[in-house]
Formats: structure tokens, C-alpha cells, sequence
């Protein structure tokens, strides 16, 4: 049993006449067959890579186009829940202060009346301007025409001074939240004399015909 001496390594046999260096290249370099590769399988290799980009960029496009669609989607939820938001809470406005017009009424009488004075009239006033900061507008004057959208008809009357269907009276005031009408005025109307019109003209007509009649009328030929 021989001792191996540490730190040297078995070397190959080196052939008679050539120097140890000639050895290395020898073992290292494989043969040329191994080491060229076939072109046909760089083909092949190319043409699978190509494929499958092809298939990532599918892909890709696909997961883009889902997400721009529920980016769309997100956004119109955005939009129909703040809709519906504004929505509810006009209507929770509307609601309240539909409950309030009759106290709202009860102070336009006591102010009418000469009653509005002293605690009460400070009460009042802070109730109204609570209300109108929530959107309550009060409308219908007296003079305006009537407009059946706006305006609810409980009286009705002729008068010879008016040329169309007119508010001649406010029975009780009617309020609106913005352009939403909570509750219609509530007038009285009246409506042209009948055959008025048809006098003022017989009268605009005699006038004229007057008119003629001491200019000489028309030249005689």
C-alpha cells in the first residue's frame, strides 16, 4: 500500500517527446462534432420563441382590455353613486321642508297681520333664513301671468283691465328647491272681460273712421 503525497495531483501521461502544455488542449477541446450545433434546430428554436412572444403580446392586450373595461365600469359606478347621493339627499330636503311650509304660512299671516314682533319675530326670521340656506325659494306675485305649471288656480274672475289670464291675488305662496317645485302658488285669476276686445276694436275702428271723416275723407277724382 503506497502513500499518496498531499498536494499533488495525478496528470495525465504525456505521450514521449511532446511537453505537458500539449496535453490540456488536447483534453479540453471536445470534438467537432459535439461542438457545432445543427442549423435546423437554431431554426426551430427561433421560430418557438417567436411564438411564444406572440402569444405574451396576446395576452397582454387581452389583460389591457379587461382593465380599461373595468376602469370604464369603476367609473361609471363613481358617477351613478354620487348621482343617486345628490338624488337622495334633495329628496330627505324636500321632504323637511314640505313639512315646515305650514309654519312657514303661519308666520306670512302673523307678518301680514302686524303679529310678527318681539322673541317670536327673531324665531321667525331664523327659521326662514335656515330654510332658504337649504334651497327653499318662495315665489308668485301679484301681476304676474298665469302659468298652470307653477301656478294652481282657486279663484277665478273677469277684469276689464287685463289682456291675458292674470294672478290678480297670492292665496298662499308657492316654493321650489332649486327647479324642483315642492308646492304650486296658490292664486287667484282673472281673465279678460268677455268682448272686450271685440269693443276696443269697434272703438280703435270709430275712432279711425272719425279720424277720416274731418281730414275730408279721400280725394275725390
Amino acid at each position: 500500500m503506497t502513500e499518496e503525497t498531499p498536494g499533488f495531483e495525478e496528470k495525465p501521461d504525456v505521450p514521449s517527446g511532446a511537453t505537458p502544455d500539449d496535453a490540456e488542449p488536447q483534453a479540453a477541446s471536445p470534438s467537432a462534432g459535439e461542438g457545432a450545433a445543427p442549423a435546423g434546430d437554431a431554426s426551430a428554436q427561433t421560430a418557438g420563441l417567436t411564438a411564444q412572444l406572440d402569444q405574451v403580446r396576446t395576452a397582454l392586450g387581452e389583460r389591457t382590455a379587461d382593465l380599461q373595461r373595468l376602469q370604464a365600469e369603476y367609473q361609471n359606478y363613481r358617477r351613478r353613486v354620487e348621482r343617486d347621493r345628490i338624488t337622495v339627499r334633495e329628496i330627505a330636503i324636500a321632504n323637511l321642508l314640505t313639512e315646515l311650509l305650514p309654519v312657514l304660512d303661519d308666520i306670512g299671516r302673523a307678518r301680514d297681520h302686524g303679529e310678527l314682533v318681539g322673541g317670536f319675530k327673531s324665531v321667525a326670521e331664523s327659521l326662514e333664513t335656515v330654510a332658504a340656506k337649504m334651497g327653499l325659494q318662495q315665489f308668485g306675485k301679484e301681476g304676474e301671468p298665469f302659468d298652470p305649471t307653477i301656478h294652481e288656480a282657486l279663484m277665478h274672475s273677469y277684469a276689464p283691465d287685463v289682456t291675458e289670464t292674470t294672478c290678480v291675488a297670492i292665496l298662499q305662496p308657492g316654493y321650489r328647491i332649486g327647479e324642483r317645485t315642492i308646492r304650486p302658488a296658490r292664486v287667484a285669476v282673472a281673465e279678460p272681460q268677455p268682448g272686450a276686445q271685440t269693443v276696443k276694436a269697434d272703438s280703435t275702428d270709430s275712432a279711425e273712421a272719425g279720424d277720416d271723416k274731418e281730414s275730408g275723407g279721400p280725394d275725390e277724382g
